[in-house]
């Protein structure tokens, strides 16, 4: 192994990618700076505090925890080292009409029983679905996705050569071909959307999502995902890495063609390498224009993953007929998706989730009293306005105590909201996106915008637009695979100097 204690490398963001290439880089060796431009850390996942209630601002489904094993033991650490999870039971319920809804519980042997109730038979079938989402599950997670997208032949191994169809086929077509109730269509075709496309354009392999959903099953880390950012930090900080907060980042430096440092609140900080774990567009725009890899032509070309329009509502009762994880799913979802994706612009009749965390979590809320976050997916870029976000508060609220057969608008505290004009203001987020660049077979793996630069030396991205993709755990993924690409790429000029 190199010495490369006097190396230094500058990151740009404190998200989950980021804190993930500040731990593999600090561990490897070097010394490392992460600068974020809010006053706290965490990027998309921060939080919001008022009057005894706490919400996740961002994510608030912990998925796929093996990932997040898999990160904590590179360090020889547990999760449980630094939060404690909870598996939820039921994992979430989804409505479709008054007081009409299925509840997804724990285990799959539960959520087949659940799935024969609705349509009988298909608890055979759902099997055989999320046997193959397993096998996919394992291939993609535990092998593909650590991979860092340089060449078309990452994805070319014996396991995905038997399964080449299913870069051809898509999630809605199988699901379709198998099931025909149209509520167990949309249980099956909602955790694609964490991919940030409609099922009708994400490839068939990525139902290792279902396996995910049921097979793994949703978890919660007592005091919210805020707790995961917390303990990215604490080991951070373990190995050694120097955290800046409200430190906004004015420039890239490139000397020579190489990124010698950047320019933050008018200061020069040198530095070896830059990884930038900021928005990709938005870090381009930090460079002089020759040393831009992407024009903006490039980026109004490529689908992006939707924005958000989210509440954060204070109430001062508990609330009845939900769960931790709720979906409402009482409109038809192709009208919806055709306004994110096709002809954006604000949906007349929107699908919306909520969470309760407070539910599970006695931290979340005062007593007696009930936090809730409702979330409206967006189109990117279409406009934001305070009438609009009110109007949108009032439709779901409406619906909501329709649904649950319930009062709760005379029972809000207060309502907080988020929405595109904040994902721009707050992350320097591509027309206020929440999520990234979709994972469409066009915008998969070797087809995403590079971890390495093609025009600057030594300089590296990291996060939701590059490889693998949008999420929480493929973003822990990003950091170790730029942290990877930094040190063999240092190891190898290093060799090349001497």
């Amino acid at each position: 192994m190199l010495n490369n204690m006097k190396s230094s490398i500058s990151i740009i963001g404190s998200g989950f990618s980021s804190l993930a290439a500040s731990c593999y880089l600090a561990k490897a060796g070097y010394q490392v700076t992460v600068f974020e431009k809010n006053k706290t850390i965490g990027g998309r996942a921060r939080q919001l505090k008022k009057d005894g209630f706490t919400f996740d601002i961002g994510p608030t489904w912990y998925w796929m925890p093996d990932v997040f094993e898999r990160f904590f033991a590179d360090f020889n650490k547990k999760p449980s080292d630094y939060y404690t999870l909870e598996k939820l039971n039921p994992a979430y319920s989804v409505y479709f009409g008054k007081d009409d809804f299925i509840t997804i519980e724990d285990t799959l042997e539960k959520i087949k029983l659940a799935f024969e109730k609705e349509e009988a038979g298909s608890s055979k079938k759902l099997n055989k679905f999320i046997n193959s989402a397993k096998n996919n599950y394992d291939i993609a997670i535990k092998d593909l996705v650590y991979n860092p997208g340089v060449s078309p032949l990452e994805l070319i191994t014996p396991a995905t050569i038997k399964k080449i169809n299913q870069f051809f086929s898509t999630i809605k077509k199988d699901v379709r071909k198998e099931f025909k109730n149209e509520r167990l269509v949309k249980i099956l075709e909602f955790p694609v959307l964490f991919l940030g496309a409609k099922p009708s354009d994400t490839p068939s392999f990525y139902s290792f999502m279902n396996y995910a959903d049921f097979g793994l099953g949703t978890f919660h880390p007592k005091k919210g995902m805020y707790q995961v950012i917390l303990a990215m930090e604490s080991l951070a900080k373990e190995l050694g890495v120097t955290i800046k907060t409200n430190v906004n980042i004015d420039k890239i430096m490139v000397e020579n063609g190489t990124a010698t440092g950047v320019v933050a609140n008018g200061e020069i900080y040198k530095s070896d390498v830059v990884v930038s774990g900021a928005d990709y567009h938005h870090t381009e725009t930090l460079l002089d224009s020759p040393y831009r890899q992407y024009s903006e032509n490039y980026w109004k070309k490529k689908t992006f993953a939707p924005s958000s329009l989210l509440f954060y509502v204070g109430f001062d009762k508990k609330l009845i007929h939900v769960n931790h994880h709720t979906l409402f799913f009482d409109v038809d979802f192709d009208i919806h998706a055709e306004a994110i994706y096709d002809k954006p612009q604000w949906p007349e009749n929107p699908l919306f989730y909520a969470s309760f965390p407070s539910i599970t979590d006695a931290n979340a809320a005062p007593e007696g009293k009930e936090a809730g976050i409702f979330l409206i997916p967006l189109a990117p870029g279409i406009e934001d306005t305070p009438e609009l976000r009110n109007l949108y508060f009032d439709k779901i609220i409406t619906r909501f105590e329709d649904l649950t057969s319930h009062n709760v608008k005379k029972h809000i505290i207060f309502k907080e909201s988020f929405c595109i004009n904040d994902f721009i203001k707050d992350y320097n987020s591509y027309k206020g996106n929440a999520y990234g660049m979709a994972n469409t077979l066009l915008q998969t793996a070797f087809l995403r915008p590079k971890l390495k630069s093609k025009l600057v030396e030594s300089l590296f991205f990291t996060g939701q637009l590059t490889v693998p993709g949008p999420g929480v755990p493929p973003s822990l993924i990003s950091g170790k695979l730029v942290a990877d690409l930094v040190t063999k790429h240092h190891d190898i000029t290093h060799e090349s100097i001497i």
